[in-house]
């Protein structure tokens, strides 16, 4: 995915063209008319190279992740069947998804402090989506060429060599896509089995259907959709607004600087000439992804990718004019003012996250990989034994979350003339739920005239006393001796 350093090599009429909003098809608000595809033009430049790197990163992560091993089985692993979900060392399970909850409200709100910081870095950096999207338009690049090439491509007829080119084109990004499905599938299924299992023509129903919709959404999304996903179908682009203020952090295009805008020779007097910094190359908007003018102004379709930043601070070298015509700055700065880094909605941002992360991280590390339930026989609140004693039956449901077998011990704190009746010890696999009955017995003699008592029982392991766990219940005696 390397990228070239731009040339100008469109016609004034391309340039015009480029200047209406391919989003819309017409000026810039204008809705309602077709879409015109965008021609994106690769540029070199330090943002880029961030954004590149970032993207191999998200990128390796994602298609590598499954194959990394965690003892017996891979790293991590969200068995649906089974209902357990492994992350490294630790399985969860449905009850935890308490946990799941607070993680996604922890994620919302490092978006919020993000956003209201340094604008939508997150769509322009790792969004997936635009991950994506700028390996498919580096295969496009590859396989059609320059966006003028690729533009003549497009108008002229089918004949051999279009058809070899776009055939080679949309079958590298059907083959990306299926990879992208097939990784997607080893979260939920062992990726080790998976492999030979499709090669085989073994995969079951459901793994058949979401590989084919992962395929087909990736191949749609990131091929043919790209910035109409954005505009149109993320509600990021809508609501972002509400956490932007005048200190966000935002790529921009300074207008005091740059106008008026207009082509000269590099020893063209700006003073005699009455132009500012911008030579109107419109080079900023063929690089654009989304297919914007950022000298418009802020604009909800930018994501802040800065690759217009990158290509306008080579035509500044090249005109041996100051770099930062466009940059990330603030409004604050632009109109000549300085940017608060400190402000009461950052501030707000980062302590109910800061609040809601030590929360989080109390809640699991005090996590006991042990479940229990205890519920009494409802279709007989007490029996008479032959002996005289008063029986209350129970079922106890035990959950060992740990990925090792486990003998736990039951037992039971109430007052003296109660003891456990059936078995005390059970034994369970690997992160397996079993319900067991079991007996509290009761001397009447020795109990107050009450129509019921408090107890406790607890659940321990045998080798781990750290893992134990407790529930209370009812004992429920006779009205009168």
């Amino acid at each position: 995915m390397t990228d070239k350093i731009p040339t100008q090599d469109v016609t004034p009429k391309d340039a015009a063209q480029n200047r209406k909003s391919p989003t819309t098809g017409g000026p810039q608000g204008e809705l309602y008319t077709s879409r015109k595809h965008i021609y994106v033009r690769r540029v070199q430049g330090f943002f880029q190279k961030l954004r590149t790197g970032t993207n191999w990163v998200l990128m390796l992560g994602f298609f590598l992740t499954p194959f990394i091993p965690w003892g017996d089985r891979q790293a991590i692993l969200f068995d649906l069947p089974a209902r357990q979900f492994h992350i490294l060392g630790t399985t969860f399970f449905p009850h935890d998804f308490m946990l799941l909850a607070w993680l996604l409200i922890i994620l919302a709100f490092v978006l919020f402090f993000v956003t209201n910081f340094a604008g939508r870095v997150w769509c322009g950096y790792t969004c997936p989506q635009f991950v994506w999207t700028w390996l498919y338009i580096w295969v496009e690049e590859k396989t059609e060429g320059s966006p003028n090439k690729r533009k003549k491509l497009d108008k002229q007829p089918l004949n051999g060599e279009k058809f070899l080119r776009k055939g080679i084109k949309h079958l590298v990004w059907l083959v990306i896509a299926l990879a992208t499905a097939i990784a997607f599938l080893g979260y939920f299924s062992p990726i080790r089995d998976l492999l030979p299992r499709i090669l085989a023509f073994e995969l079951g129903t459901w793994e058949m259907f979401w590989m084919g919709f992962f395929t087909l959404f990736t191949y749609l999304f990131a091929g043919w959709l790209r910035e109409q996903v954005c505009i149109y179908m993320c509600p990021y682009a809508r609501f972002q607004a509400v956490m932007f203020d005048k200190d966000t952090l935002i790529v921009s295009y300074d207008a005091a600087r740059g106008e008026p805008r207009g082509p000269r020779k590099k020893s063209t007097n700006l003073e005699e000439a009455n132009l500012g910094h911008c030579i109107d190359c419109d080079l900023c908007v063929q690089v654009c992804p989304v297919g914007i003018d950022i000298r418009n102004g802020l604009q909800y379709e930018c994501i802040t990718c800065a690759a217009c930043v990158d290509v306008c601070d080579q035509v500044m070298d090249k005109m041996e004019y100051p770099r930062g015509l466009i940059r990330y700055t603030t409004e604050e700065e632009l109109e000549g003012r300085k940017t608060k880094i400190l402000r009461p909605r950052l501030i707000g941002y980062f302590t109910v996250l800061m609040a809601m992360i030590i929360a989080f991280s109390v809640a699991l590390s005090n996590r006991v990989p042990l479940e229990m339930e205890v519920q009494r026989d409802r279709n007989q609140l007490f029996r008479m034994t032959s002996e005289g004693l008063i029986e209350n039956s129970y079922r106890i449901g035990i959950t060992n979350m740990v990925q090792e077998e486990r003998t736990f011990r039951l037992s039971l704190e109430a007052p003296e003339g109660l003891e456990l009746q059936s078995a005390e010890t059970y034994t369970l696999d690997a992160g397996e739920t079993q319900q067991f009955s079991f007996r509290v017995v009761a001397d009447p003699e020795k109990l107050p005239q009450v129509p019921a008592i408090d107890i406790r029982l607890y659940i321990e392991s045998e080798s781990d006393p750290s893992l134990k766990n407790s529930r209370e219940s009812r004992f429920i005696l006779r009205s009168a001796r």
